[in-house]
């Protein structure tokens, strides 16, 4: 069923650009990455269950774009999204969010924290929470949740849970009690959200971009991976993020997740992306956006565009020919 931001079921939309999908239930931090994109207020929000819905729905027409987490600051990179990307053709990334986690546990009204034995939580969530939940409830056991927000919600559909880590604003959508508030283990935690759509246009650049791409190794010896590295060094690009991925037909086998300081129109990033086409069997790009923090990128002057500009118009002109007199 689809959904508004509130919650409430809405009437088909007159057309699936007005649509855009994202984890649900309504209260999820999902949720509040989208608030955050103009383009999708005021439009119809569909509600998911699993990330393989949200991007389903953007292969299969059902909606323009889905949100989706793909790296938090403490567990880093969100295995199962970049393993999505890595494997659904036609994907691209055409914005980023970032919103600050952190997590209330939460029950029903008249359980205590003495009467927690067992704790529904969203795997990232629990896994930010465990020295809390190890340190105040030392023998509680764990039920994984599809949601943070599914994990109150459980609380009433008959779980087997005491106990559920929610987002702060669960009091707004079920009728919990809060147990503990600010259960996080780290109170700078952030999550960083994508928006993803099949669109083929590529956001213009701001100076303040970001490119995202998955590239494998050609093969597994030596010196590889710094072959795949110098692609980037050499041009002066520098790696916000790099992480190495099975490719699940073989041991030994990787593809590597990589996000690049620039945009694929600044002239270093194209040189970079042409080099690394050359060597890896396999590079997909997953598009040039802004970044949410708005930083605008620093690198050497060495590289900026008009130093390859004027290296190519150098080499075209080796192979000129002489005016005739």
């Amino acid at each position: 069923m689809s959904s508004d931001p509130a919650g409430a079921p809405a009437e088909l939309p007159a057309s699936l650009d007005d649509v855009y999908s994202f984890l649900g239930p309504s209260g999820t931090f999902t949720e509040a990455a989208l608030k955050q994109v103009p383009e999708a207020r005021g439009k119809q929000w569909r509600a998911v269950n699993n990330l393989g819905e949200a991007l389903a729905d953007v292969v299969e027409g059902r909606s323009v774009a889905a949100m989706i987490a793909i790296e938090n600051s403490i567990e880093g990179g969100v295995s199962v999204a970049q393993d999505a990307l890595a494997t659904i053709p036609g994907l691209r990334i055409i914005g980023e969010y970032l919103v600050p986690v952190n997590f209330v546990l939460v029950a029903r009204p008249g359980t205590t924290l003495a009467d927690v034995r067992t704790v529904n939580a969203h795997p990232v969530a629990y896994a930010q929470c465990h020295q809390w939940l190890d340190r105040n409830l030392p023998e509680h056991g764990h039920l994984p949740a599809s949601s943070n927000v599914a994990a109150a919600a459980s609380l009433f559909e008959g779980s087997a849970a005491d106990a559920a880590v929610a987002p702060p604003g669960i009091v707004d959508h079920h009728d919990v009690v809060v147990l503990a508030d600010n259960i996080g283990d780290n109170p700078n935690a952030v999550t960083r959200f994508v928006l993803v759509s099949t669109t083929r246009s590529v956001p213009e650049p701001t100076g303040a971009d970001k490119t995202s791409l998955i590239a494998e190794l050609p093969d597994d010896r030596p010196g590889s991976l710094l072959d795949l590295l110098e692609q980037f060094s050499t041009r002066g690009i520098n790696l916000s993020l790099i992480e190495s991925r099975p490719v699940g037909d073989a041991l030994g086998r990787y593809r590597f997740v990589i996000d690049a300081d620039g945009h694929i129109r600044d002239e270093r990033v194209a040189d970079a992306l042409l080099g690394l086409r050359r060597f890896s069997p396999s590079v997909m790009f997953l598009g040039s956006y802004p970044r949410a923090d708005g930083m605008r990128i620093e690198f050497d002057q060495r590289y900026r565009d008009e130093v390859f500009t004027e290296a190519r118009e150098w080499l075209a002109s080796l192979t000129d020919e002489a005016p005739s007199a």
